[in-house]
Order: structure tokens, then C-alpha cells, then sequence
């Protein structure tokens, strides 16, 4: 994977919580393009990875923004972000890569929970400039924890923003049962936000008759897995017939690291898809929040960085 070396141009508090952290190259060249709901891996200070989306308008060329929610529960990556992080400070992201991206409709119904309007935001930025029906609902806690609403009420999309705030009047929150209770054909749904944002979203989507191709999410982190159940399983590599065990309390990418077979992880949540393993033989326990139903359902491929076996053993293409 490409890496590009970027400069802290500018660090900015943007709500309550959280920080926006603009970032270009060092001798001030192009950077390469993005498409609204690209994200970057950003080498956080400490030696984790984690991936954040751009916020900034894709048709800017010299700086990449991203916004970081301070999370202290988080491991590692947003604490590091908010307080070693300053302007001027050098540190290394990949290429933009977008397993968000808009598509083609006669509306867009864009939905933010928190910290997750930021890959949304780029797309109303997109939506406003080709002159496009959308409509963005933005929730958060309370304005205090709202990012970027001096920008919104500048741009020129800002009538298109609905807010809703859970500590204000009833007549502002977000009524799914307005907005979504009757499917529209031609209009696309994206959502990103917080796992149970996400799910109350889409589910209702789902009850009310949208089709699944019509609405597209985004997950920040992976919902806490009850591990109580897990048991031991083999995983064999088909390019060397041999095999290793992998324990309940371990992954598949921890259990083959001693072995010397190292699988390229970036997030270590599934959210991401950088360990992405093909299968060749046996069932996947799935637990991810990368693939599609239908594509889980072929247990073709998985991601070893927290996905596990149903079967006694998996064949792994490596």
C-alpha cells in the first residue's frame, strides 16, 4: 500500500470533543484525488493504524481534512490524535481509498450520527456543486457537540441541513417514520454514525420496504462481540499444507504471526477490509461489518483480524 507522507497544516477545535486536523504535503505539491466518502489510514503517534474519512471538499488538491471525537474508551488512536498531534508535526496516511461512494440517484438522503457526518459532509460539499436533490439529517448531542456548523451556515447547501439534537424540543428530532415510511424509487440513503445509529436507520429503511441497494452505510468500529462461546479451530495454508490452531482467546491473524505468516490488518474491527483473506474450504463465522449478507454468505472470504470458523477447519489462500 502506497504511502504518502503529509504535514500537519493546520489542528482546530470544531465542536465539544472534537478536532479536525488538515493535512498536506510538506513541500506543498498536489495530493492525489478522492472521491466524496474516501477515507485515508493515518499512522496514528503511538504505532496504531486507523482510518478516518475526508470532510473536505474532493475537489481540492492541496490538503486533506479529517475530524477525530476524542474518545477515551477508544484504543489508542483518538487520545493520540488530540494530544501529541500538533500543527507543523510530519506523519504518514495511505491513498484515499472510498468503499463509500455516491451513486447516480434522483435524491439523496444523507444521515449523520455524530462524528459520522464526516465522509457525509464531503458528499453534500459534492451533491451542492452538481446541483443535486439531497437533504443531510444531522444528530448529535447537543449543539455544543455539532462540528462544522459555522461552515454549513456559509455554504451554499446550508438550507438542505436539518439538525436534531437529542437534548432539544421533540418538534426537532428525527422522525424516521417522516422521512423514510415511503419508499421512493430513484432515491439512495447513506448513512454513518455510531453502530446503533446505524442499525435504527437501516432497519427501518429495511421495514418500510427500501431495497437494500438503496441504502449504503458507513461503520466507524465494530459492535462489542460476545466472545463467552468461542472455541478453538484449525486453519490450514494451501500454498504449504500446513496448519495451526487457533485458539478461543486469539485471532487468526495473532495465532499465524509466531508462525511467521503476517497478514496486512489496519483497523482490527472488520470495519475496514485491508485483511480481506480469501477461503477456500470451510464455513466463516463472519463478524465483520465490511461484506454484504450475500457475499458472507459464500464464505469465499473473511476477515481474519476478528472473523473465526463454524467448521472444524478453514483453508486459507495464502
Amino acid at each position: 500500500m502506497t504511502q504518502i507522507a503529509v504535514k500537519v497544516l493546520r489542528k482546530k477545535q470544531e465542536a465539544l470533543g472534537i478536532t479536525s486536523f488538515e493535512l498536506g504535503k510538506p513541500d506543498g505539491s498536489a495530493l492525489p484525488g478522492f472521491s466524496a466518502g474516501s477515507h485515508v489510514d493515518v499512522q496514528v503517534p503511538g504505532g496504531v493504524t486507523r482510518q478516518y474519512s475526508l470532510c473536505n471538499d474532493a475537489a481540492e488538491q492541496h490538503r486533506y481534512r479529517i475530524a477525530v471525537l476524542r474518545d477515551p474508551a477508544s484504543r489508542g488512536g483518538s487520545v493520540a490524535m488530540h494530544d501529541a498531534l500538533q500543527e507543523g508535526d510530519t506523519l504518514l496516511i495511505s491513498e484515499p481509498r472510498n468503499h463509500f461512494p455516491l451513486v447516480h440517484a434522483k435524491r439523496t438522503l444523507l444521515f449523520a450520527g455524530g462524528i459520522g457526518v464526516t465522509p457525509l459532509l464531503a458528499m453534500a460539499q459534492r451533491l451542492s456543486a452538481i446541483q443535486a436533490d439531497f437533504t443531510l439529517h444531522y444528530c448529535t448531542r447537543s449543539a455544543e457537540r455539532t462540528a462544522f456548523r459555522d461552515e454549513i451556515a456559509a455554504s451554499a447547501f446550508a438550507g438542505k441541513v436539518q439538525y436534531h439534537f437529542d437534548d432539544g424540543p421533540p418538534s426537532q428530532k428525527l422522525a424516521l417514520d417522516k422521512v423514510l415510511a415511503k419508499p421512493e424509487p430513484g432515491t439512495h440513503v447513506y448513512v454513518c454514525g455510531p453502530t446503533g445509529f446505524i442499525d435504527w436507520v437501516v432497519k427501518s429503511a429495511e421495514g418500510w420496504g427500501w431495497g437494500k441497494d438503496q441504502v449504503h452505510v458507513e461503520y466507524f468500529g465494530a459492535a462489542t462481540q460476545d466472545t463467552t462461546g468461542d472455541r478453538p479451530f484449525t486453519v490450514k495454508i494451501a500454498s504449504s499444507g500446513a496448519t495451526y490452531e487457533v485458539p478461543a482467546h486469539q485471532t487468526v491473524v495473532q495465532a499465524l504471526q509466531p508462525h511467521g505468516i503476517e497478514i496486512l490488518t489496519s483497523c482490527e474491527q472488520g470495519v475496514c477490509g485491508t485483511c480481506i483473506t480469501r477461503v477456500l474450504e470451510g464455513e466463516c463465522d463472519h463478524r465483520d461489518l465490511y461484506f454484504t449478507d450475500e457475499e458472507k454468505a459464500k464464505h469465499d472470504q473473511f476477515t481474519p483480524c476478528c472473523s473465526r470458523a463454524k467448521t472444524a477447519v478453514l483453508v486459507l489462500d495464502l
